[in-house]
């Protein structure tokens, strides 16, 4: 089925399902594309409306529903936002998709691989397009490095890692019902390091590992840990060994003392390629030259997706551009509950209420640079993995 087309010229009527916490930034992105012309914010779904304050000027004054649907009707929008609580993805996208609205769909885009494939298979049936909302993935750098590659400017790729060390204090964990579950009420939520805040570092460094379909995937190791008092995962790594046999090891944690820009690497055999990826940096070092950076623009994702309705563009991340990122969802959501580090491992610095992991910034580099596991980077507190992975390698629309 053929997707439904917009007519090009006028501002694209959107609606935004929620449009606080992150939400925030696509307040702010709607406004700068309504600025330019490109779509018109019909809309804001939230169970309590936002103020007048809330709503940044220059958007007027949006409709506002706690009923995605009705809001949907009302406004005549062609463009859904979904920016809500993880459990909530599936159904909200196939209320909009059962309309034939179009959607940007915030990562992950699902909790479950069941989800996942509903979700994808609703949309495909109805004939809307969907875009996942990995944002680095419309950086400009990932076609420079693949070109760098296929030059074979730092050899043959050996493999891939990724690094992100970031902080985050206690009252993270409070600030929804859901934030740092692994379930609620019997849903799936899987709210952890690799699959919500540092999850673009994992889509980012399968992207270029040219491993993105589910059947790219043939091997995922886990090793998930938590110093915080919550449910789900704060210090993480993840191995996938892909169909061409190439490493992919992203190492994260929530609980570095001094946070720093997340990156992924790759490691060839005359050099190495590292992408600061919410910078859009890349740096290359090679044999016989001395290092090179560069910066890139990028695409923002909701703007291709209104060009994919007005003329055809390409989407940059259809559902099935993520079944890969989905099969290392689906490996932590069957993995064993995540391990409590032993106190001895983590301390709470005073006055600013966050738990920190002394030496993990070095352990999630030494990860990234070696494609090791904590485990086996000798860490007193990793277990190693003893989850078998199992594919699902179900086809999913690439609308």
């Amino acid at each position: 089925m053929s997707v439904r087309r917009v007519t090009p010229g006028a501002p694209v009527p959107v609606v935004l399902a929620g449009a606080r916490g992150h939400g925030r930034w696509h307040l702010d992105n709607i406004r700068r594309l309504q600025d330019g012309g490109v779509v018109r914010l019909a809309g804001i779904c939230e169970l309590t409306p936002l103020t007048e304050d809330e709503i940044p000027d220059g958007l007027g004054t949006p409709e506002q529903s706690g009923d995605l649907g009705a809001l949907l009707d009302s406004t005549g929008a062609r463009i859904a936002v979904i920016c809500t609580p993880i459990p909530t993805h599936t159904d909200l996208a196939l209320t909009a998709a059962e309309r034939g609205v179009h959607l940007l769909l915030e990562k992950p885009p699902a909790p479950s691989h069941a989800e996942f494939r509903r979700m994808a298979d609703g949309v495909a049936k109805a004939g809307v397009a969907c875009q996942i909302g990995f944002q680095s993935l419309g950086s400009h750098a990932l076609p420079a490095i693949r070109e760098l590659l296929a030059q074979g400017a730092v050899g043959a790729v050996a493999g891939i890692g990724g690094a992100g060390a970031w902080s985050r204090p206690e009252a993270y964990y409070r600030r929804a019902p859901w934030a740092g579950r692994r379930r609620l009420h019997g849903a799936d939520v899987i709210d952890g390091v690799l699959t919500n805040p540092l999850a673009h570092a994992v889509a980012t460094a399968l992207a270029l590992g040219g491993a993105t379909r589910a059947e790219d995937v043939t091997g995922i190791e886990t090793e998930l840990l938590r110093a915080n008092d919550i449910e789900s995962d704060d210090t993480s790594c993840v191995r996938v060994t892909t169909a061409q046999g190439r490493p992919i090891t992203v190492a994260a944690t929530l609980c570095a003392t001094e946070p720093d820009e997340p990156y992924v690497v790759v490691h060839g055999s005359r050099g190495r390629i590292t992408f600061w990826y919410k910078q859009d940096r890349v740096l290359l070092q090679r044999a016989g030259h001395g290092p090179q950076e560069y910066e890139y623009g990028r695409t923002d994702l909701l703007e291709n997706l209104v060009g994919h309705l007005t003329d055809g563009t390409a989407l940059l991340v259809p559902p099935a551009a993520t079944g890969a990122f989905m099969e290392v969802v689906e490996e932590i959501r069957l993995a064993p509950d995540p391990a409590p580090l032993p106190e001895s491992a983590w301390r709470r610095l005073p006055g600013e209420g966050r738990r920190v992991v002394p030496g993990i910034e070095g352990l999630v580099a030494a990860a990234a640079d070696t494609l090791a596991l904590y485990s086996e980077l000798d860490a007193p507190w990793a277990r190693p993995p003893k989850h078998p992975y199992a594919p699902h390698t179900d086809e999913v629309s690439t609308r």
